[in-house]
């Protein structure tokens, strides 16, 4: 909901073309809270105020605003205008932003943006996406190692203004070679000795990612060694650009929000819900449901093959949702485990043997547990008048329990493990699916072992 304690006042403002006010509002909040008193505003207001603050400010502002009202002034406002603004946002931010923006406009704004950038956005935009290419920022501060502190110190206060963080100082030689790193920490300290080169003070042990990494590993690297920043090369290992700490921020939210999506069987959304269309909200859910109902379908086929064991022992359908729930709640607990622990890099594809074995492990402890306590739930429900027969039909439940939860452990532990192994995404293996698969499994189990355990019946199909 929009904060409109401003708005009276900022609208005021703007008819009365009160500079100073203007300026003021722009300059004495944080960004983001100056964005947000903004957010009742149209398109063409929020512009009129960005007006009245310096460009670096204006940029960082801009930032913080709802991407649907960036998107309203890029596609509205005067050309020449917006791409002379587009050429002073950092280079991974114009990039994602026009990337939202419809292609013929984008044909307009491309030849009024400065050549410079232009050429930058040109080829931040031929990196795939989901890529640490596509996520990078192509300023970054660079020094040479022959330079001294004092006079990097000068360079660094040249370059400030055109940068957007200064964690760290890059060393590279003049082919854009990354040599070395400092931290800006590391070069105040050494201002009482201006004459100590860099190369003497730099970091050499760098970590790095390259290029084309997926920006999720990227965002795992980053949080392993707890950086600031990271320096992103090619083979060669030329130094192309950056990925701070807020751009792993967004693509760890990115990251989130898709696992979400998959693990409820809903293709993630390129929008917010809201603004998502109906049709293709109808779309992103219904394509997994679909997959789902068919998977359903399987379980019904599967019953109907076993009508006789179900037409001679009626009693066997009142547990069906208990084995049917019970394999897949395992399973799902099995695999929201083995999914988290992989993008966490709490396991990696070489433990597949020791995660196997220890959820086999604690499928039998689970599952022993269970099978307890429905052979006890099955007693009263087996229709046999003569007790030692009662008591070996009612086998059936606890058997079929727990070859049930080791099945959906295994599962659901295996299945995430395999489409790592394939390049694939772990979360694809959505809870639903994993329930649907160990439903059908869980049937087929189930009635088998009360061919092979009831009395009146013999063998397994």
């Amino acid at each position: 909901m929009p904060n409109t304690l401003y708005l009276p006042e900022l609208r005021e403002m703007l008819a009365e073309n009160d500079a100073d006010g203007l300026r003021e509002f722009c300059t004495a909040l944080h960004a983001a809270r100056t964005a947000e008193f903004m957010e009742g505003l149209s398109a063409q207001e929020s512009w009129a105020v960005l007006q009245h603050a310096k460009m670096p400010l204006r940029t960082e502002i801009f930032g913080f605003l709802d991407e649907t009202k960036q998107l309203e002034m890029i596609e509205t406002l005067a050309r020449q205008e917006i791409a002379e603004f587009v050429g002073h946002l950092p280079p991974d931010d114009r990039v994602d932003l026009l990337a939202n923006v419809r292609p013929w406009i984008v044909d307009e704004l491309m030849p009024l943006i400065p050549t410079d950038e232009r050429r930058d956005i040109q080829r931040l935009s031929a990196y795939p996406e989901d890529t640490a290419g596509a996520v990078m920022t192509t300023e970054f501060a660079r020094v040479s190692e022959d330079l001294t502190v004092g006079q990097a110190q000068k360079r660094i206060a040249e370059q400030a203004e055109e940068l957007e963080t200064i964690y760290y100082l890059y060393v590279v030689d003049e082919e854009d070679h990354l040599r070395g790193l400092l931290s800006f920490r590391q070069l105040v300290s050494a201002m009482g000795k201006p004459d100590t080169q860099i190369g003497d003070l730099m970091e050499r042990d760098l970590v790095t990612v390259n290029v084309a990494d997926d920006q999720e590993e990227v965002a795992e690297k980053v949080a392993r060694y707890d950086l600031l920043a990271i320096p992103v090369v090619d083979d060669e290992h030329h130094m192309l650009g950056i990925i701070t700490h807020d751009d792993i921020i967004d693509v760890m939210r990115e990251e989130a929000v898709e696992d979400a999506y998959r693990s409820a069987a809903v293709a993630p959304l390129d929008e917010g819900y809201l603004e998502t269309h109906l049709l293709t909200l109808t779309w992103k859910r219904g394509i997994w449901l679909t997959i789902l109902f068919f998977g359903a379908m399987l379980t019904a086929l599967a019953l109907r093959e076993y009508e006789s064991v179900i037409e001679s022992y009626v009693w066997l359908v009142l547990f069906i949702p208990l084995v049917i729930s019970t394999g897949g709640n395992m399973g799902n607990q099995s695999a929201t485990l083995i999914i988290t622990a992989l993008s966490t890099a709490d396991i990696a594809l070489g433990d597949w043997w020791r995660v196997v074995r220890r959820e086999l492990l604690m499928g039998l402890l689970l599952g022993g547990f269970l099978a307890v306590v429905g052979y006890f739930c099955a007693l009263p429900a087996a229709p046999l008048p003569w007790w030692p027969t009662r008591l070996l039909t009612a086998m059936v439940i606890p058997v079929t329990i727990l070859l049930v939860i080791l099945c959906g452990t295994l599962l659901g532990a295996v299945l995430p493990l395999l489409f790592r192994r394939l390049g694939l995404d772990p979360a694809f293996m959505s809870n639903p699916f994993v329930a649907g698969l160990i439903d059908l499994v869980g049937i087929i189990i189930y009635m088998n072992v009360a061919l092979a355990l009831l009395p009146s019946q013999s063998g397994g199909l």
